[in-house]
């Protein structure tokens, strides 16, 4: 009998803090905004081995802290081997440099946090493009110490530089060689998605966006619709890459919902424009749907950070937009008191929807809510259809309201009330046939 064993990989032990800087404008508490950084590390599986709220008057430029702190750190570190410090907060590389040589332990940033649990999350080609152009981004700032991680992929090791700047200059060539091979991968990528919503158009539905603060319930608002099975769990950053499904409406008309990846306060410049890709699906949108998690006591300050990277994206004012609708997520979670509260603000504004996911509270409502929005821009019009195309027909028929049909000749015609869009929609179908 063999003697062989598979012994269990043991998560890192991570220690994070929150520099509370005075006077600082902070869009989040800093208790919230611990409690983010905690359940950041837990989503790629760290240890936990504590987490505090540091006041700072102000941010030292060589190691971020005072030195004082750095020692009550270090011989923390020492006594209950901790291995990972995560700053909630972006360092300079020489503050990252300065803090692990005093600390003896690697350090890591919120930038390289959530750079880290995009790495583990993305599924598909294109997701891990993404990650894989933000990390490299990243890193070539950070290009003050030795990557070995890097120099296991030059091959040969009569490749390898010595210390110094003849190695920081290979490192930095062999990552700017790296960020032109992908971004030519990631414009075929947006060339692709470019004629796949080109193709929609042809075969017509609308496209229903889903965006949101990540964790504010997307994803089992998806599977819930569509009856996918999206992985959702309470995790943040559960969904990286965008998936799509087609959903019937109350009046039969079928529509196209995208969930997409969430968004998360500060969330970092490299991820934003990496992802611009996948999230110009939402500029494309017909309906732009945003999900909040009404539960959660940051949720306006989550609000406007999600507004925040909409706007950056090109969706400014998206609020006062026709096509606009904001889902008030997890109203199971809210006391009586909060649930009254948040019904009346949906009575006074038609394109609020108090809702939950998990239990099915008013998601008929956010149907009917999508079909009438979609439906406002319609106008009555004829429209003659050659009798033998079936398809055409019957896609009329569940796109728009057709008040009457009379053959005339070869043709039908058919008095409809339709939307701007899928009339010219329905055009481009008869033009290619």
């Amino acid at each position: 009998m063999s003697n062989f064993q598979i012994e269990e990989k043991k998560a890192a032990k991570a220690y994070i803090v929150f520099p509370n800087i005075t006077n600082s404008e902070q869009k989040l508490s800093p208790e919230a905004r611990l409690e983010e950084a905690v359940g950041l590390a837990r989503a790629i599986s760290l240890d936990i081995a504590g987490a505090e709220i540091v006041k700072l008057r102000e941010i030292k430029s060589g190691a971020y802290f005072g030195q004082g702190y750095i020692d009550k750190l270090a011989e923390k570190f020492s006594q209950e081997n901790i291995e990972l410090l995560i700053v909630d907060a972006g360092l300079s590389p020489i503050q990252q440099r300065n803090l692990e040589k005093k600390l003896k332990t690697k350090v890591i940033d919120r930038t390289a946090l959530i750079l880290e649990i995009f790495g583990e999350r993305a599924q598909t080609k294109e997701g891990k493009l993404q990650v894989e152009l933000a990390h490299l981004t990243y890193q070539r700032s950070r290009l003050v110490r030795s990557w070995t991680h890097l120099e296991r992929q030059r091959g040969g090791a009569g490749f390898l530089g010595g210390p110094g700047e003849t190695q920081i200059e290979l490192d930095r060539r062999i990552i700017d060689d790296k960020i032109v091979r992908i971004k030519k991968e990631l414009e075929k990528v947006k060339k692709t998605r470019a004629l796949q919503r080109s193709a929609r158009q042809k075969v017509p539905y609308p496209v229903v966006a889903l965006v949101g603060y990540t964790n504010a319930g997307k994803s089992t608002l998806f599977n819930s619709l569509t009856q996918a099975d999206v992985f959702a769990k309470d995790l943040l950053f559960a969904t990286l890459d965008t998936t799509m499904r087609k959903m019937k409406l109350p009046t039969g008309q079928e529509v196209i919902l995208s969930d997409t990846v969430g968004f998360i306060s500060d969330l970092p410049h490299e991820l934003i424009m990496a992802f611009r890709a996948t999230l110009e699906e939402v500029l494309a949108a017909d309906i732009v749907v945003h999900v909040r998690d009404v539960a959660n006591p940051e949720t306006q300050t989550q609000k406007k950070d999600v507004l925040n990277v909409l706007e950056h994206l090109g969706l400014k004012h998206i609020e006062t937009e026709e096509n606009y609708i904001e889902l008030l997520n997890k109203a199971d979670l809210l006391t009586p008191e909060q649930q009254t509260y948040y019904k009346e603000l949906s009575e006074r504004n038609s394109s609020l929807i108090v809702c939950s996911a998990v239990s099915g509270l008013g998601l008929g409502e956010f149907l009917q809510t999508i079909a009438e929005k979609l439906s406002r821009e319609e106008k009555i019009l004829e429209i003659n259809i050659a009798a033998e195309k079936g398809k055409e027909i019957a896609w009329l028929y569940e796109n728009s309201e057709v008040i009457s049909s009379n053959l005339k000749g070869k043709n039908i015609s058919f008095t409809c009330k339709i939307s701007n869009k899928n009339c010219a929609r329905l055009e481009k179908m008869l033009q290619k046939n």
